[in-house]
């Protein structure tokens, strides 16, 4: 007879776009949690959800649902604007979060959540799923073990026109509502800040997770023809110098990765669309034995690989592995405060100094 392994009951708050397609599917797939709850106040598509993913129970109040002794943890997938206020109330009703990217939007409120979180037991996690990437994976444990120091970090995200069509192509339907809440200012009103939230949080967690803090940038910033264009001079807290490329609407196929030289070899990544769930193309080259190797990842739905990460290290009291903290996310919201400085100003700015909001 075996001992059924005991399961994280989680509490999944918002049922939008990004709940539908990637948190609903992690928490029924993975092997150490389960869809517990769902809520959102919009009671169509409440209702829709819970009969197409059968949660143990739907909430239309999230008070209600952290009232819930059987919510072990709460994943936030609401609006950027609200993640702060809403984490402040998981953590303070005792469950551990995974948080959806960015952070917030503040460096103020965002600190004042760490002060909150930093003084409970509870675990928060940022939900940044391509550190689950198998791809990346492999890149960061070579530069951790092998690389030495690091000279030169090359990333880019590039968002493609089609990108729409080929989500279209390999998502379900999603589902939308219009009794959804709304923050008071629309999150697409100004689609620079937008842009850098949605987008840039990706694209500067990967070149930190990779190649440590960034400490001061230096930006540019161009709109024309229809796509939004930053190019951007870094500096890392260990020395190595910097290029990233954050532009929307490029007329080709999806273009992420990097390029990062080192003291005892290199590595090249190509990262794919994420809704493919294809872990990115690495290739890397070691110094001490002259030889290229290209990891064969496993490809994998990566918001449950993130769940299970963040699952076993609750249910098992374990540190957090790959998976992106509270002072982690704090300072991409911080970096990207000191983009938006530097493209207002024409100037270099130090991550340090960054104030006000994103």
């Amino acid at each position: 007879m075996t001992v059924e392994q005991k399961k994280l009951r989680v509490g999944v708050l918002g049922c939008g776009p990004i709940s539908q397609a990637g948190h609903f599917e992690a928490c029924s797939k993975a092997s150490n949690a389960e869809l517990y709850a769902i809520c959102d106040s919009a009671d169509e598509l409440r209702s829709r959800m819970q009969a197409i993913w059968q949660p143990t129970v739907a909430y239309a109040d999230y008070q209600q649902m952290l009232d819930d002794e059987n919510v072990d943890a709460v994943i936030i997938a609401t609006a950027d604007a609200f993640h702060i206020q809403l984490a402040m109330m998981a953590i303070n009703a005792g469950k551990h979060v995974l948080c959806e990217k960015p952070l917030g939007i503040t460096i103020d409120e965002c600190e004042e959540l760490v002060e909150v979180v930093n003084k409970t037991d509870r675990l928060f996690q940022l939900e940044h799923m391509k550190r689950f990437d198998g791809g990346i994976q492999a890149a960061r444990d070579f530069i951790q073990t092998e690389m030495g120091q690091l000279v030169a970090y090359k990333g880019w995200y590039c968002d493609n026109s089609q990108r729409y069509l080929t989500i279209n192509a390999v998502q379900p339907q999603v589902i939308l509502s219009d009794s959804k809440r709304k923050p008071k200012i629309a999150p697409k009103a100004d689609l620079q800040q937008y842009n850098l939230l949605s987008h840039g949080s990706h694209l500067l967690d990967t070149a930190m997770h990779l190649a440590g803090d960034i400490t001061e940038i230096e930006s540019h910033y161009l709109k024309r023809a229809g796509h939004q264009c930053w190019l951007m001079s870094v500096a890392f807290a260990d020395g190595t110098l910097g290029q990233l490329d954050l532009t929307l609407g490029v007329h080709m196929d999806w273009h992420e990765g990097f390029q990062i030289y080192g003291e005892n070899g290199s590595v090249v990544g190509k990262t794919y669309n994420p809704w493919f769930y294809k872990s990115s193309d690495v290739e890397i080259f070691s110094k001490a034995t002259g030889n290229f190797t290209r990891p064969l990842a496993a490809d994998g739905q990566f918001y449950r690989r993130q769940l299970e990460a963040f699952a076993d290290s609750i249910l098992n009291e374990t540190p957090i592995i790959r998976a992106a903290t509270l002072e982690e996310g704090l300072r991409t919201v911080r970096t990207m405060v000191a983009i938006q400085e530097s493209t207002r100003t024409g100037k270099s700015v130090r991550v340090a100094d960054a104030r006000g909001s994103v």
